[in-house]
């Protein structure tokens, strides 16, 4: 068995989407080779009513698949084939855009003005970018969650892990995404295919993610004079890239640490960006605008 050193580290960074959604991006419209399948992942968790309620009006979608997971507070959702629904505390929407849909999202938040969750962007192969769109939403209680004998717990969302599968299927880049709590003080081992890209993003408490590629840390000396360097913590907003290898070992901090631990098959097929639309040419990209200028866009009805 073989432990993924980290790759890279980096803090998300504030941003505006849609009507003017204050939010923090790890990653994405950029050089997000090193994530692939994976495109985007927003982190729209937010105390102020203000910084949100505008939300995400009518926007276009093709080539890609949205992954909603929420934490707390609740999104109205509706889209141009009809469909309309909202999502609470611990729901997800597994949004295939497929050859084109219009949606929009609105999020609502609790009682106490949280509106806490993340989406994130998965990659659609050439082959199926033009398929037909699709919605799976998962009501919480639907989706499992395992508690490991050192108190451990996991939300699978997609995917198999330690014998149970999440309730999101036929997802076309093959995903494991899960939700994972790890105690204070405690060091578990996650395996990962040697095979997939993975990230780990940190939304609560603080650790350490051992093995580095380049010798991390702070420099230590104790009483007798030796030196030694100490891992740093890595905490809320912290996106974790991981290099290749099949665990990832995660050594959480005194408050515990909870992260999103995803992972999935590369494409490797080159990718043509135009905001909410991402296919592999820029042809195709100047065919998806033309068809939105004409009213052409929307395939299934």
């Amino acid at each position: 068995m073989s432990i993924r050193p980290i790759k890279q580290v980096s803090q998300a960074q504030p941003t505006i989407e849609g009507a003017g959604v204050q939010l923090h991006r790890a990653f994405g419209f950029g050089n997000t080779e090193e994530f692939d399948p994976f495109l985007l992942l927003d982190d729209f968790r937010n105390d102020n009513p203000a910084a949100y309620r505008a939300g995400f009006p009518w926007h276009p979608h093709r080539g890609i698949e949205t992954i909603t997971y929420v934490l707390a507070g609740s999104v109205e959702h509706g889209d141009s084939l009809g469909n309309q629904g909202s999502l609470g505390a611990g729901d997800v929407q597994w949004m295939t855009a497929g050859s084109g849909i219009m949606h929009q999202e609105m999020p609502q938040g609790d009682p106490l003005g949280r509106m806490h969750g993340f989406q994130l962007w998965a990659n659609l192969p050439s082959r199926l970018k033009m398929t037909d769109p699709r919605y799976q939403d998962i009501a919480a209680k639907d989706i499992p969650e395992i508690v490991d004998d050192d108190g451990t717990r996991v939300r699978v969302i997609c995917g198999s892990f330690w014998g149970q599968t999440g309730p999101v299927e036929g997802v076309a880049a093959d995903p494991r995404y899960i939700d994972v709590f790890v105690p204070p003080g405690r060091r578990k081992v996650l395996p990962v295919e040697t095979s997939r890209s993975a990230f780990a993003y940190v939304f609560d408490g603080a650790g350490t993610f051992r093995d580095a590629s380049k010798p991390q840390g702070v420099l230590t000396e104790g009483i007798d004079g030796a030196t030694s360097v100490t891992p740093p913590e890595h905490g809320n907003r912290s996106l974790i890239l991981f290099d290749r290898g099949d665990e990832v070992v995660v050594q959480a901090g005194p408050e515990g640490v909870r992260f999103l631990m995803v992972s999935g098959q590369p494409l490797e097929e080159p990718v043509a960006w135009y905001g909410p639309i991402v296919m592999n040419t820029r042809e195709e990209l100047r065919q998806a605008v033309s068809e939105l200028q004409d009213g052409t866009f929307i395939k299934a009805r």
